[in-house]
């Protein structure tokens, strides 16, 4: 190929290299000079024209990128058209997308003539999705370059595997507690993620997050022939002696890995019983943004092999920092958040709700030591020393108010209180300093906190330790209230629906820090009539 300006009486057969416009003429970039161009160019004293011209054998770009492309598609690929020397591969099924990385390095070190971009090995992809493009950077190649690409590809370079239709069993254990809606909502977010990589979720079991009772399970399911089985703990797996794991081996499997460096996804667990694999979800689970669980899931429902050495392997790249919430680095982390000083807290209490377990009355306005509930949280919070305290107020308002009167708190109305605690959350942190560096959210009818609960939050927030979620716990049940850093503040502003940040936690389960406690005081919230009944006949109150 000769490329170079053209007297205009050559020109014939010359494709031009920019989009001509002058004289009413207008010949876009790529057009193939004509005679009647020439005649016409000459007429408005044009003397000679920029493009190239093609020599014997040589491969005009539109053909090149398409035979370039047809050399590094395998199986589950299809090709678009070609059009200015771009030909692209997609998947023709939703599945994983397979590269050999090293073919297509070499592909792109042959000339600087034909480029090859794909997306990274064993990405997932949908249906129709574009997976590599083959672009031709001038006019045409010689056939000496191509020679070169067809020998250097002995191999396709990039296919996809498809998803299989896999069923899937999930176990979610229980503790005291953990409310219906968690699991409720966790096991919807399973079945969606199943979805997404062509599976069904076909068995679903609770148990009581034990071993024998985990054990039992994990057979009732196996019996019934799922593919995958998959167990959402109540409790965070620690050990691979822990609880579903040892259920795990106990019900015939092994525990082929426990852990992986993808963040958010650390704590998950490989198992297999047999010939089915068995995974233990990471806390993050619950929540439906990417995590490491999701690229386990994507190999085993294409059928490619995930051991402990893919799962290491995943490290590179398997920071997933798609959200404010993520730790910064450690060197300017301390710099910018570690305080030598008690962290700067303000409270949010959540008093907005109807109280409709309660068949009537408001809960937050019955007495507690002779003072109506909410006000009764105020002053532990106040004995605390946090001075910064807002209530969230919406359902029976004024008469909320009325019942703090005189005390130094802040008010966030909430005119959406119906639509869920979400509502008030979010109208409650619309309302937190700038100075803040964390807030404590708190439920307004929780008449056994203690300041003790509150010191201990509170002394376990470190931000250079990422220690940024704090979470009382009594015998490892989890209570309330929650610390949260200022960092979770953008993704608790999106939230929604009636089950507040909670799935913050599970997705960030590396930055919790767990408080226990001897006593059942940030578990106690009083929802109904016969709890408060039960409540007062224990501690003798009216």
């Amino acid at each position: 190929m000769k490329f170079g300006a053209f007297p205009i009486d050559t020109a014939e057969n010359v494709i031009l290299a920019h989009t001509f416009r002058r004289g009413g003429i207008t010949l876009k970039k790529g057009h193939e000079i004509t005679r009647a161009d020439i005649e016409a160019l000459k007429k408005i004293g044009v003397t000679e024209i920029t493009g190239a011209w093609l020599e014997q054998g040589d491969i005009a770009e539109n053909d090149a990128a398409a035979k370039v492309a047809s050399c590094i598609a395998g199986s589950g690929v299809r090709l678009s058209e070609a059009h200015t020397g771009r030909c692209n591969l997609e998947a023709e099924a939703g599945g994983l997308v397979l590269v050999d990385e090293k073919a297509i390095i070499a592909a792109n070190q042959i000339d600087e003539a034909v480029t090859v971009a794909t997306l990274r090995d064993k990405d997932a992809v949908r249906a129709g999705q574009t997976i590599a493009t083959v672009k031709i950077i001038p006019f045409a190649i010689s056939p000496v370059t191509m020679n070169r690409i067809e020998a250097a590809m002995a191999r396709p370079a990039v296919r996809v595997i498809p998803y299989r239709a896999k069923t899937f069993a999930l176990i979610n254990t229980t503790l005291p507690g953990l409310k219906p809606s968690v699991i409720a909502s966790t096991t919807e977010v399973t079945r969606e993620r199943v979805a997404a990589v062509g599976g069904s979720l076909v068995a679903i079991e609770a148990c009581a997050h034990d071993t024998a009772s985990t054990t039992a399970a994990i057979k009732a399911v196996t019996a019934k022939g799922a593919d995958v089985v998959l167990i959402a703990g109540a409790s965070a797996t620690v050990d691979r002696g822990d609880v579903v794991p040892a259920a795990i081996v106990q019900a015939g499997g092994v525990i082929d890995h426990f852990g992986m460096p993808v963040d958010p996804g650390n704590l998950l667990v490989l198992g297999h019983i047999e010939a089915s694999p068995v995974l233990v979800l990471p806390g993050c689970a619950r929540s439906p943004k990417l995590n490491g669980l999701d690229w386990v899931l994507q190999r085993i429902a294409a059928n490619v092999p995930v051991a402990r050495e893919d799962i290491m392997a995943m490290g590179a790249g398997g920071l997933l920092v798609d959200t404010p919430a993520r730790p910064l680095p450690r060197d300017t982390a301390v710099k910018k958040v570690l305080t030598p000083h008690a962290p700067r807290v303000t409270a949010v209490i959540l008093a907005a709700g109807q109280s409709r377990r309660m068949g009537g009355p408001n809960k937050l306005l019955m007495t507690v030591d002779g003072k109506p509930l909410v006000r009764k949280t105020v002053e532990t919070l106040q004995a605390a020393g946090l001075a910064d305290i807002i209530v969230v107020v919406g359902h029976q308002e004024a008469e909320v108010r009325a019942a703090l009167a005189g005390t130094p708190v802040r008010f966030a109305p909430n005119p959406h209180f119906a639509e869920g605690l979400s509502t008030s959350l979010k109208a409650g942190l619309s309302q937190v300093p700038d100075a803040a560096e964390a807030m404590l959210v708190c439920l307004g009818d929780m008449p056994a906190l203690h300041t003790r609960h509150i010191a201990g939050l509170l002394a376990g927030f470190d931000a250079g330790a990422d220690k940024l979620i704090g979470v009382p716990t009594h015998i490892g049940k989890r209570g309330n209230p929650t610390l949260w850093a200022r960092r979770f503040f953008d993704d608790m502003r999106q939230v929604s629906g009636d089950a507040g940040a909670k799935h913050l936690i599970g997705a960030n389960e590396s930055l919790v820090y767990e408080v226990e406690f001897d006593d059942t005081g940030v578990l106690t919230d009083l929802d109904t009539a016969e709890q408060w009944q039960a409540f007062r006949a224990a501690h003798t109150q009216s």
